[in-house]
């Protein structure tokens, strides 16, 4: 007999079923979790033995997008799901950012979570189902997890808040933002909006805590329901001499080295303190309960408490005396310079400078046809705006093999691409496709940052006619106790050593994106609501400096970017502009060299490098949908003569027939010696009869039409 537990309650008026006991009981934790037709299993498995050897939690998430979800088989040669999509991959990111602090440190067994989408209606969205369904797999799991979390998507429709929004509702709000956190603090907040203030990110994420406040009493519940206990975990490894050791041989170096400003006097001196550290432990005895534990673990603790004395010695300093690792105040940005125009066959590029960081976006601007095909589950099918982002291992002076973009460099490109959007033109008033990449060329701290920033500026060399220069900043935390401090522009030293990463992008009046994180277990309301209110502040001083170098789009686009024409046509002319199996607009790619895109409304956009390929699409084009009415004049060629007229074709497979008395003033009994196969003319169409046929004129085109007649071929 099956022995399954269910739970229900709302979620924005919707209901949300969970259950387990039913599928997958091998595994620690497994549920089913479903809204509407939109279902998800979700299993959570934790080894039972810690890895030897590491020294991380090694959480691994996996989000499964299944075709079959939406009643299709996949695309491609194997007809099988291959690599993750994108939207899979920052829903891995979504599930893991809340999820992986509220485990203990020190805590090494594996732990994976599967979210397997095996229904999807394409209303009610996987996402923050898949994060929430993940915390009740790890509540049931036995895994000594601090939570639970909820997670809960907000939007705004016709001054309305609504707690998960259908796609229908999400793409009409100019808020979409999705808030994870515990019962009374945020974790994370992922956002994209339509240049909204800091005041109406508040009032979403105050929204949210109370549906995710709900959400972890469920939990609880359910999981006392089903029995489940939260494991416990005690560190197995004291560490606590080898901490006094390091800090009676390193502290005073440590200090000297974060107290001295110059990168490189830093690092030497840390490095002389970390030798000076290797000795003294070295020369332990080998019964030594410290080289004990260090052989028996396989694990680096000397590396990880120097780490930990390093981020006490770095944390006291701002704390206590208001001094960060390279000597700013704590609202202060480090220094900027940026350029446009660099790379010269590009059609648009900007380098981005701030401090140790660096970021080369170029922009390549193509015609609708390059759009990005969305093969996925989800309604949008294609893209007209892509971001790349490219972190090699020089940026950070490591050798690193150049391989295809991981988990982050997907995060941080959609990042980048989310705080643009907005600011872009619509499809009808800029018809290109657009495709930026940002290279990173140095890193010391928000590279995704710098790639925003570089963006924008790149987009405008390009001539896009954005709305507004986009601008972003990554602020940070350190909270000691009682004491708490915002850190406007962090390098890299106080995102690894702090406590949040808090990324806020938009134009001088309005927020466009939001990515936070917290290493902590949350933050409040009033510190999230001050680090807004100093980002702001950093933002505006980032436009600034960026506005030194462009202030507004280009007028004149590159020599070197494609031209895009458009023209319209009747709906019944398409058919015959394509060809049979397409084999018309094939010939008119050929002669041409431009890119054709056809829309189902008539609308024809042609996409060329240089004019002269242009007008023959478009002369083309014109000869095939070519209607003769009566008194227009166009010029022709004779292609056929018969004893009483001339046949002038007068558009490609269109002619007329010129009658023997219509060729000349005076009457002609022969038509050769005045009309010859392939002379040009031109002609007046007559009359065109009911059965289609053109009767054309040519004494009876005057002199003026002559001079001024419409060319169609």
């Amino acid at each position: 007999m099956v022995d399954s537990k269910k739970t229900q309650f709302e979620i924005g008026g919707k209901t949300v079923e969970v259950e387990t006991g039913k599928y997958a009981n091998t595994a620690n934790g497994s549920i089913t979790i479903r809204c509407g037709d939109t279902m998800l299993f979700i299993h959570a498995t934790v080894s039972k033995e810690p890895r030897v050897g590491i020294d991380f939690f090694p959480l691994l998430i996996d989000y499964e997008e299944r075709m079959s979800a939406i009643g299709r088989i996949p695309g491609g040669f194997n007809r099988s799901e291959g690599r993750a999509s994108e939207k899979a991959i920052l829903t891995d990111r979504l599930i893991d950012r809340p999820i992986r602090p509220l485990f203990p440190k020190g805590y090494r067994n594996d732990i994976q979570i599967v979210a397997q989408l095996f229904s999807y209606d394409q209303e009610n969205q996987p996402d923050t189902l898949a994060m929430l369904g993940s915390s009740f797999a790890l509540m049931l799991s036995g895994a000594p997890f601090e939570g639970p979390i909820g997670a809960v998507r907000v939007s705004k429709v016709d001054g309305q808040l609504i707690a998960n929004p259908t796609h229908q509702q999400a793409d009409k709000s100019d808020l979409d933002i999705v808030v994870s956190g515990t019962a009374d603090s945020v974790i994370m907040v992922e956002a994209g909006c339509k240049f909204v203030t800091e005041d109406d990110i508040m009032e979403a994420v105050e929204f949210a805590q109370i549906e995710i406040k709900k959400q972890c009493e469920v939990q609880v519940a359910f999981a006392k329901e089903c029995g489940a206990v939260t494991g416990t975990f005690v560190d197995p490894y004291d560490t606590t001499e080898l901490a006094s050791i390091i800090k009676e041989t390193a502290y005073d170096l440590v200090k000297d080295a974060y107290h001295n400003f110059d990168r490189q006097y830093r690092q030497d001196k840390l490095a002389e303190a970390k030798t000076l550290v290797k000795e003294k432990v070295e020369a332990l005895s080998d019964d030594h309960a410290i080289k004990k534990m260090l052989k028996e673990s396989g694990i680096n603790f000397v590396s990880e408490e120097f780490k930990s004395l390093e981020k006490k010695v770095m944390r006291a300093m701002i704390v206590d005396e208001g001094t960060r690792a390279d000597g700013r105040k704590s609202d202060e940005v480090r220094p900027i310079w940026c350029e446009i125009g660099v790379i010269p066959r590009a059609h648009g590029s900007a380098v981005f400078t701030r401090g140790q960081t660096q970021a080369l976006s170029v922009v390549t601007l193509a015609g609708p046809g390059m759009k990005q095909d969305l093969d996925g589950v989800d309604p949008e099918k294609e893209k007209r705006y892509m971001h790349k982002y490219i972190f090699p291992g020089f940026s950070v002076g490591e050798v690193k093999p150049m391989r295809g973009p991981g988990r982050r460099e997907v995060g941080h490109g959609c990042l980048a691409e989310r705080a643009n959007i907005a600011a872009l033109p619509s499809q009808e008033e800029f018809g290109y496709t657009i495709r930026v990449t940002s290279d990173i060329l140095e890193s010391n701290g928000s590279t995704s940052m710098a790639s925003t920033c570089g963006s924008s500026m790149a987009l405008m060399n390009a001539g896009v006619p954005v709305k507004c220069m986009i601008g972003g900043v990554a602020m940070g935390l350190i909270k000691e106790g009682d004491k708490a401090v915002v850190l406007t522009d962090i390098q890299g030293i106080e995102d690894f050593l702090g406590d949040m990463d808090f990324k806020v992008t938009g134009s001088e009046n309005a927020i466009t994106a939001i990515q936070m994180d917290m290493k902590a277990k949350g933050i409040s309301n009033e510190l999230l609501r001050n680090a807004l209110a100093q980002a702001k502040e950093g933002r505006l001083h980032i436009l600034a400096e960026m506005k030194k170098a462009i202030s507004a789009p280009s007028e004149v686009m590159s020599p070197h970017a494609p031209r895009i024409f458009t023209m319209q046509i009747a709906n019944e002319d398409i058919g015959s502009v394509i060809g049979p199996g397409g084999k018309q607009i094939r010939a008119i790619v050929d002669a041409s060299g431009a890119e054709i895109d056809i829309q189902d409304s008539g609308i024809v956009t042609i996409t060329s490098n240089d004019q002269e390929g242009a007008d023959i699409a478009i002369n083309m084009i014109k000869n095939i949908t070519f209607k003769p009415q009566e008194g227009m004049v166009v010029k022709g060629k004779v292609v056929r003569i018969i004893p009483i007229g001339a046949f002038v074709e007068i558009a490609q497979g269109k002619d007329g027939m010129v009658h023997i008395s219509q060729i000349c003033n005076e009457r002609i009994d022969t038509i050769e010696p005045h009309l010859n196969v392939g002379d040009e003319v031109v002609v007046k169409v007559m009359r065109i009869d009911d059965k289609g046929r053109v009767n054309l004129t040519i004494k009876g085109v005057s002199e003026q039409e002559k001079a001024k007649f419409l060319v169609c071929c």
